[in-house]
């Protein structure tokens, strides 16, 4: 016969106070050690959105300059698609398509627009008086209205500048060094480019202290460059001087193979067309003046005013050699001069 336990009030009440004292106990040790506690919802970090601005084009995107700007975000902590979203605009090449574009990422809003070369930082400060504008690659700031002031500029635009004393002047004499019986040297720019006129100004006037004549072969669309290479083949020029705005960079390419058509050295600015293909550059590492743009775009979003932080000049400079191009061209290079080279194609 089965037999039944019945449990007298005594019992019944000594388990009640068991379970509270072990439910008591369970929730001081869960107070004292975190890992007890249910895990809290992870908070989500704010998104600042930033808006770039660029005279070059779509297709070409990202540039290895674009890339180091990028990677100089991401060293400073902003990472797309995490804590950073970046509204792209390129014009493309077109000039007039620049206001229009600057009043989109105004309207959006972004919180700063990053604008390079010259042209999209004048479109940017005319589309806004409040929103920061942080400017790349502009040889001179003053000069060409972007800025007041180099140490104070103006109330929400700053940035980082490619001005730099005679290095026209430099350029001429590295083709007088690789070519000294050159007399004729055509230069290619772009005509839309109000920094480019400064740089082609300055060419002019150091021309005559190193003795070679210049023959202007500046373009306004890809359309012209056939035509541009073949006058200055008529001219029977000895190089191509190339000034490498972004418009005239996304043209490499094509610049490149009508150098080789006609045996004619390229020597630019930057190293971009010497990677390409050209055989000598001269100027300040692009590369290093996109990473510190990423720093001004940094101190801005964390509370810096823009009319605080003065315009950077570039202190970094690069002479880079294409070897390869030399040896196509039938050129001997002197082993000084190599010597000089931060960098060597070969």
């Amino acid at each position: 016969m089965a037999r039944t336990r019945k449990m007298s009030l005594a019992e019944g009440s000594l388990q009640v106070d068991r379970r509270e004292f072990l439910t008591g106990l369970l929730a001081a040790a869960a107070l004292s050690a975190p890992w007890l506690r249910p895990a809290a919802a992870e908070p989500t970090a704010k998104v600042r959105r930033l808006g770039v601005l660029s005279h070059g084009a779509a297709n070409a995107h990202p540039t290895p300059l674009f890339r180091a700007f990028q990677q100089g975000l991401r060293d400073q902590g902003w990472v797309e698609g995490r804590n950073l979203a970046i509204e792209w605009r390129f014009s493309e090449g077109d000039i007039d398509a620049l206001p229009r574009l600057a009043a989109e990422l105004v309207s959006l809003p972004v919180e700063l627009i990053v604008a390079a070369p010259v042209a999209p930082a004048l479109a940017a400060k005319e589309a806004t008086g409040t929103i920061p504008v942080v400017f790349v690659q502009v040889p001179d700031p003053v000069g060409l209205g972007v800025v007041a002031n180099l140490a104070r500029p103006s109330a929400n635009v700053t940035g980082v500048s490619t001005i730099a004393r005679d290095l026209s002047g430099k350029r001429l004499a590295l083709v007088k060094e690789v070519l000294p019986a050159a007399k004729h040297v055509a230069v290619l720019w772009n005509r839309h480019s109000r920094g480019a006129v400064l740089v082609v100004q300055e060419m002019e006037r150091m021309k005559s202290h190193v003795g070679l004549e210049l023959h202007d072969i500046g373009v306004a669309e890809r359309g012209e460059l056939d035509e541009a290479f073949a006058s200055a083949a008529r001219r029977r020029v000895e190089a191509v001087m190339v000034i490498d705005d972004p418009v005239i960079a996304a043209l490499h390419t094509p610049v490149v193979e009508l150098a080789a058509r006609y045996a004619l050295p390229i020597f630019s600015q930057y190293s971009e067309y010497v990677d390409s293909g050209g055989l000598m550059a001269y100027g300040p590492s692009l590369p290093a003046l996109y990473r510190r743009a990423a720093t001004y775009v940094d101190r801005i979003l964390k509370g810096a005013s823009p009319s605080d932080l003065p315009i950077e000049e570039p202190t970094t400079f690069e002479l880079v050699i294409n070897l390869k191009t030399a040896n196509a061209l039938g050129l001997d290079l002197a082993l000084p001069l190599l010597a000089r080279a931060d960098r060597v194609i070969e």
